[in-house]
């Protein structure tokens, strides 16, 4: 497995790539940060060029992960390394709770240690669900959704592609939230959102209009 990344978020995937016992053949890439060495904690090799990733890929696996928040960087580098051949896959916690009925987990999710997870819900291609949040029954998260740790999403909600939820967050039951949205830390989500847009507070209020994404 390659984990895009090697700081931050990336070691967290790692992390739950040891509770899974699958440490063989993991490296991780980073071409952005010049602070780095060659490897992480001196045992996981650091690749840092696109003729590194394909020799990988071509020799060693061709699964790759993102280990990196922000959706649409998500979304970049999904496509950017997808085009180098590679395999995007998921990586789940064992130490989160994922009910038996109903559920679909698109490929590349991150689901990470403590989450709950119920029963219908359906996570799109490469959402992040960080540590200890918890999804209920009927929910749909649409594609590169990030959930930072500690959201409560309650049941029969809808959250758009590419929307981004910050830590502590509450979504009451039976809302949607629209695409490109970015969620303030701390907030409780009492009624639809709209694309494109920003929100803050207890209850959640708009407090600026965001860009259309051009992806």
């Amino acid at each position: 497995m390659l984990i895009i990344g090697a700081k931050g978020f990336a070691k967290e995937v790692l992390e739950v790539l040891h509770q899974q016992n699958k440490l063989q053949n993991i490296a991780f890439y980073d071409d952005v940060n010049s602070d780095i060495g060659d490897t992480l904690y001196n045992t996981f090799p650091i690749l840092k060029s696109e003729n590194e990733v394909k020799h990988y890929f071509k020799t060693i696996s061709n699964q790759f992960t993102i280990g990196i928040g922000n959706p649409v960087l998500r979304y970049k580098l999904y496509k950017k390394f997808s085009n180098l051949d590679g395999t995007y896959t998921a990586t789940i916690s064992p130490k989160a709770e994922i009910g038996h009925f109903g559920n679909t987990i698109g490929n590349g999710c991150n689901i990470m240690t403590n989450t709950i997870i119920t029963n219908d819900v359906t996570l799109g291609k490469g959402v992040l669900v960080n540590l200890a949040c918890t999804i209920g029954h009927d929910v749909v998260i649409e594609e590169f959704v990030e959930l930072c740790p500690d959201v409560n999403i309650s049941g029969n909600c809808v959250i758009g592609a590419f929307t981004f939820i910050g830590t502590n967050t509450v979504v009451l039951p039976n809302i949607t939230i629209g695409k490109n949205v970015i969620i303030g830390a701390g907030s409780v989500v009492t009624k639809n959102v709209p694309d494109n847009t920003m929100v803050i507070g207890v209850p959640a209020k708009i407090v600026k209009q965001l860009e259309p994404l051009d992806i």
